[in-house]
């Protein structure tokens, strides 16, 4: 949607008669139905009399179409500023502006982002050249009217109050790779923006580009799905195997013949391929031409997707993350917007009152804005009480929009070496389910040990680090977590103690919490289920806190409210242990169960651990004795 366009006269006469603001926010209330933030206000005032002076003294031509808060569909965010021409060959061109009010910023240690005094505080933000560079990226891969009229889109960034310190964080080195596709332009560099639009547009004819950039319908390019198609080629970490091919063409074959709102249901617990089969879901529909997006709740989860396909080839990775969402973002999303959208962990789907979240029903949300909607999920993973995904709602909100279900359930057990006797005798004994294995599994296929010491689970994943197996250590939210601002921005604070064995480590580092399951600090840091859900290790060393307890004289394992330290994870279950104990026995199954070919475990519990020992005992007695 554009909320302001006229031809470049236009454009110049409006800011000249002190009217650009008057009209831009006419048009705003008239799209948006809604008033424009004072803070939008001041924004459009000040920067479009920059933009002006840029537009008139580059001389480009008068017909050349301009843009101004270019709504990406099915988004909230907004393109400040576009102007559409030709080129002196005739070529028909558009050029994006991110504009930005910044006066200074800083680096950061986090790939493609910034520091920005926004809003009265500092913020972590995209660097301006991302924000330009990803906003033509998607318009190129998804724009139909862009790619199919062989419209070419180019980028810049205008900090026209930016004064260039030296040396300039902006400009920094690890930023160079954005700025080649997406230049910078700061306050002395008026003249070049000047020359860079000229180069572009400058011969105008651009109107009837803006009807052409508003009305394209949202559909993949080919280039973009022969850039998918490439990263899953010859990637063997995203090979379907048996079911799992099974369950991926059905979801092909439901998504391309869209006749009528359905919901696809894809049950499976730990190591079932749920991810993988997601994952290819992705690629497949977008070969069909559909207009598709993954959701994940989990951000390291999309993170260590996107570095794992795109074996973290920078300008591979940022192009590809577009394809991937929050699952908070469809809130408000226009009804069957999308044809298909593919959730996986959709057990962490969230209701109202959840962080950052305004809308009442993530489900809902997404049922709502897709024609065909399909749900990963494990009812066993909701680990916190605003996890509201199951397949019951599921069935419930889809029945609400009149769609279709289809519900399929993976059993084969493709993590744990294919343990799946594994899985089921946790369940066991952490008494999820009283009808799973009690029987133990194939010893042979999957290690399990029980560990004594804390120390010596550290050393057991250490050396299959240096063995060349990726490995982690994982634990309960049973301690607190030191905050970024009192000095703990990459685990500088060792969180995790217990005492009585002098044992110390930190929780996973804030800066590299998106990527520490493949970074190579993360081996000296403590990963939590919000870092780890979703993802897989050939190890992990897992450590129980005294949030889950074993009473020996009820025989039966309970929660500990004092000791879990999730304030969010515990919120309102004061008084209610049972679901408590629920979803700490949840979120304890799904860090034991990262492993593919080992885990190693420790409690701090003796009763449980002595519990967990006894039960082994029951399968071998030589397991339950390891130290």
């Amino acid at each position: 949607m554009i909320i302001y366009s006229s031809n470049a006269l236009k454009f110049r006469e409006s800011v000249d008669h002190n009217k650009i603001t008057v009209e831009i926010e006419k048009a705003f209330i008239d799209k948006m139905g809604m008033k424009p933030s004072p803070g939008e206000k001041r924004a459009w005032n000040n920067s479009m009399q920059f933009m002006e002076r840029v537009i008139r003294n580059s001389k480009i031509a008068d017909d050349c179409g301009i843009l101004i808060e270019y709504n990406i569909p099915a988004t909230s965010k907004r393109i400040d500023f576009i102007v559409a021409g030709q080129n002196q060959d005739g070529k028909s061109n558009f050029v994006i502006v991110e504009l930005k009010q910044w006066e200074s910023a800083q680096i950061t240690d986090r790939e493609d982002l910034v520091i920005a005094y926004i809003g009265g505080r500092k913020r972590e933000i995209p660097h301006p050249s991302y924000q330009a560079w990803s906003y033509r990226q998607f318009l190129d891969d998804m724009n139909e009217s862009i790619h199919s009229n062989d419209l070419t889109g180019h980028a810049c960034a205008y900090l026209h109050n930016y004064r260039v310190p030296q040396p300039d964080p902006l400009r920094n080195e690890r930023y160079q790779g954005l700025i080649r596709e997406a230049p910078l332009f700061m306050a002395e560099d008026t003249l070049k923006l000047q020359e860079f639009l000229y180069k572009h547009i400058g011969k105008g004819n651009g109107i009837n580009l803006l009807y052409l950039i508003e009305n394209g319908k949202i559909r993949p390019s080919k280039k973009l799905i022969d850039h998918v198609e490439s990263l899953f080629k010859g990637n063997s970490e995203f090979i379907l195997l048996d079911e799992q091919k099974v369950a991926y063409e059905t979801i092909i074959s439901i998504a391309k013949n869209i006749d009528k709102k359905k919901t696809i249901i894809v049950k499976g617990g730990p190591g079932t391929g749920k991810s993988v089969i997601s994952m290819n879901a992705l690629g497949g529909l977008l070969k069909h031409k559909l207009n598709v997006k993954f959701i994940a709740p989990n951000a390291s989860f999309r993170t260590v997707m996107v570095e794992t396909l795109t074996k973290q080839q920078l300008k591979n990775k940022a192009r590809t993350r577009g394809l991937f969402a929050g699952s908070g973002q469809f809130y408000g999303a226009s009804e069957n917007f999308y044809d298909v959208l593919v959730v996986d962990e959709a057990h962490r789907l969230k209701g109202k009152g959840a962080y950052q979240y305004r809308g009442e029903n993530q489900i809902e949300d997404i049922i709502k804005a897709s024609k065909v909607n399909v749900f990963f999920i494990d009812d066993f993973q909701r680990i916190r009480p605003d996890d509201i995904g199951s397949v019951s709602e599921i069935r419930r909100i889809a029945s609400l929009y009149g769609s279709e279900v289809h519900e399929y359930t993976l059993s084969a057990q493709f993590r744990c070496s294919g343990a799946e006797g594994f899985i089921n005798w946790i369940d066991h004994v952490l008494q999820i389910q009283t009808t799973a294995n009690f029987n133990g599994w194939d010893q042979e296929s999957f290690e399990f040990k029980m560990i004594d010491n804390p120390n010596d689970l550290y050393e057991e994943i250490r050396e299959r680090v240096s063995s060349g197996y990726k490995a982690r250590m994982l634990a309960g939210f049973a301690w607190n977590w030191t905050r970024d601002k009192d000095g703990n921005r990459n685990g500088e604070v060792a969180d995790v103690v217990i005492e009585e064995h002098d044992f110390r480590m930190p929780w996973n580092g804030r800066a590299i919490s998106s990527t520490w399951a493949i970074h190579e600090d993360g081996i000296d840091q403590i990963g939590c289920v919000h870092t780890s859900q979703g993802l897989e290790f050939d190890y992990v060393g897992v450590i129980i806190g005294n949030d889950l307890k074993y009473d020996p004289q009820s025989m039966l394992i309970y929660a500990d409210y004092s000791e879990y330290k999730d304030t969010m994870g515990k919120r309102g279950l004061k008084n209610d242990n049972e679901q408590l104990t629920a979803l700490i026995k949840n979120i304890y199954k799904v860090l034991i169960s990262r492993g593919m070919k080992g885990c190693y475990l420790y409690c701090r519990n003796p009763e449980l651990h002595n519990y967990i020992k006894e039960q082994l005992n029951r399968i071998d007695p030589k397991m339950s004795f390891t130290n």
